[in-house]
């Protein structure tokens, strides 16, 4: 894949709401392609933001980075994703996983075994995509959904013809690999060791062998300098070659100094997306172009 084709996104690493909208101001301003945000259990609400975030952009896409899944109700996050999905024109992203365990996050005493986690995962997945294509039912081990209000379902219909679904997913297993099988991108990890470009080769294969959607995303996320532009696009440039089709620009860490953080990224947003040159993109038609969408339409399965 040619650098040109990357798309490159920032993952804001916190401050207050006020903040963060205004970082996503600046991110559009400064050529990026998307704004993501993280999801805790307790902190700024992440889908009210990026709803803020959809009323001051006009062309970045918006989501999670990503949503713990098996910890939320999944139809309260289809209705919450496809409502930025309408107050943006088509922009909404869900980013989905099975939720990271022995961090500083808050504890809620939550499910924490991952086989079930895993289960949670899936079928919320599953139960998603239902509401979206206007579905009313679904039965599954660990939700059941019904519903006879259609007029709900069609008030909340996406935009997006399909709304972006990617998902975390270990490499190289096959379990955790088939689950990005029903999705439409992956955020790839290794169990020890770093990601490598070999790495994300070999998963595309796999997936591309396995029946994986032609337009799949890749998504990469990393750290690179705002005051070394070659640096930044060489950085970018070999993970586009192994396969990526997103670089989201990152400052994890705890937030014990969140201040410098937020400034980091602030700073960061300014200096553009790592190809400096490259003009932003607009959101092509199969990346879910804004359709106009008739009453009750897609209610019946």
């Amino acid at each position: 894949m040619a650098d040109g084709d990357m798309r490159y996104g920032v993952v804001l690493p916190g401050g207050t709401a006020p903040e963060q909208l205004e970082q996503a101001v600046l991110a559009e301003r400064a050529g990026w392609d998307g704004v993501f945000v993280w999801e805790a259990a307790y902190g700024v609400d992440a889908w009210s933001l990026l709803a803020a975030m959809a009323a001051r952009t006009s062309r970045v896409r918006l989501g999670t980075v990503l949503t713990p899944l098996p910890w939320r109700r999944p139809w309260k996050v289809a209705s919450q994703v496809a409502t930025v999905d309408q107050l943006s024109g088509g922009r909404a992203v869900l980013a989905a996983g099975v939720g990271a365990v022995g961090t500083e996050l808050p504890d809620t005493a939550e499910e924490t075994g991952i086989r079930p986690r895993a289960e949670m995962l899936d079928e919320g997945i599953d139960l998603i995509r239902t509401l979206w294509d206007g579905g009313d039912r679904y039965e599954g081990r660990h939700y059941q959904f019904r519903s006879g209000r259609f007029d709900l379902s069609s008030a909340v219909r996406p935009v997006q013809a399909r709304i972006p679904l990617w998902v975390a997913a270990i490499w190289p297993r096959p379990k955790s690999m088939r689950r990005v099988l029903r999705c439409d991108g992956i955020l790839p990890e290794i169990r020890d060791g770093q990601l490598s470009a070999d790495d994300v080769r070999a998963a595309r294969a796999w997936l591309s062998a396995h029946g994986g959607r032609a337009d799949l995303d890749v998504i990469i996320d990393g750290e690179t300098p705002a005051d070394d532009p070659a640096a930044a696009a060489a950085q970018a440039t070999g993970w586009a070659e192994a396969g990526g089709t997103w670089w989201l620009e990152t400052r994890w860490g705890m937030p014990d100094n969140m201040a410098e953080r937020v400034q980091q990224m602030t700073d960061r947003l300014a200096a553009g997306p790592p190809a400096r040159l490259r003009q932003p993109r607009e959101v092509r038609p199969a990346e879910g172009q804004p359709r106009e969408v008739q009453p009750h339409e897609g209610v019946k399965r």
